[in-house]
C-alpha cells in the first residue's frame, strides 16, 4: 500500500479524535486457507488489522463506531474506507460485524451480502484434505453390456369398422 494511502488513514483518525490503540481484532489473518501470511495486502496473501485499521487488497478502513452485538462475541463496525493512492482514491463507508470463529482460532468478517473467514496467521495452516481412497483397478466390476437395440415398427391406427346404430322401435 503506498505511503499516501497510510498518511489518509493515519490522518483521518487522528481528525476524528480517535486513538491509535490496540483493538480486540488485531492480527494478520489468511485471506483463504492458502493464503501467504508475508503478503499482507496482496491477491491470495493476507489481511491485517493493527490499531483499529483494517488493511485488505488495496485498501484501508478504519473500524469507527463499534458496537457491541448482544449475546455473541462480535462487533458492528462502521469501516471508512479508502483506495487507491491520491486524487484517483475512492472514499466509501460500509458496515462490517467482526465475530471470532468458534470452529478455529480466526475472525469472521460480515459484510452486507456475504462473510469471510480468516484464519489468524500465528497458527498452522489446515492441512490438505487427504485424497479419498481408491479401489485397485482389478477390483472394479466391468460395467453391463447394453441392450441390443430394438426395432421399432410403427402400427396403423386403430380403426373401428363398424358403427352401432340405435334400433328404431
Amino acid at each position: 500500500m503506498g505511503r499516501v494511502l497510510l498518511a489518509f488513514v493515519a490522518a483521518g483518525a487522528a481528525v476524528c479524535g480517535v486513538a491509535a490503540a490496540a483493538g480486540p481484532w488485531d492480527g494478520i489473518y489468511r485471506q483463504s486457507a492458502n493464503g501467504i501470511c508475508e503478503h499482507v495486502g496482496a491477491q491470495g496473501g493476507a489481511i491485517k488489522i493493527e490499531d483499529s485499521i483494517f488493511y485488505g487488497v488495496g485498501i484501508a478502513c478504519r473500524m469507527t463506531r463499534p458496537v457491541d452485538v448482544l449475546d455473541m462475541d462480535a462487533t458492528l463496525y462502521t469501516m471508512e474506507c479508502v483506495d487507491g493512492n491520491g486524487e484517483d482514491a475512492d472514499h466509501w463507508s460500509e458496515r462490517v460485524m467482526m465475530m471470532r470463529d468458534a470452529q478455529r482460532e480466526g475472525v469472521i468478517m460480515v459484510w452486507n451480502g456475504y462473510a469471510l473467514r480468516h484464519e489468524r496467521c500465528d497458527m498452522p495452516p489446515p492441512p490438505p484434505p487427504e485424497p479419498a481412497p481408491q479401489q485397485p483397478e482389478a477390483a472394479l466390476e466391468p460395467a453391463p453390456a447394453r441392450p441390443a437395440a430394438v426395432p421399432i415398427v410403427e402400427q396403423p391406427p386403430l380403426i373401428e369398422t363398424s358403427q352401432a346404430t340405435p334400433a328404431a322401435h
